[in-house]
């Protein structure tokens, strides 16, 4: 069953969130991943939003995108993320009622 990262968030250190960019896109290859979407002004309808910045991958499943995430490649350079934003991530399943 497909998987998605999914992240929102503010970007507080513009030259950092590059340093981070630079690094992380070529781990999405070789993990499989697929770039479903990248808005940096997304329109939040609903609630509070940490920031208009949206990206959302897509993996084969959630064994793959926690692979992604986990891997040494990813790791080395997530932090520049964790450091140059505000907001958060998550994993989703395209289908998942049973809980």
């Amino acid at each position: 069953m497909a998987a998605y990262f999914i992240a929102q968030y503010q970007v507080k250190d513009p030259g950092l969130y590059q340093e981070y960019s630079a690094g992380a896109g070529p781990t999405l290859a070789a993990h499989g991943a697929e770039l479903v979407a990248f808005d940096v002004a997304a329109e939040t309808i609903e609630g509070t939003s940490p920031g208009a910045q949206t990206v959302i991958i897509k993996f084969e499943s959630t064994e793959k995108a926690k692979a992604w995430y986990n891997s040494e490649d990813y790791q080395a350079v997530v932090g520049k993320r964790l450091a140059a934003t505000e907001g958060y991530a998550v994993i989703s399943q395209s289908m998942n009622v049973g809980g």
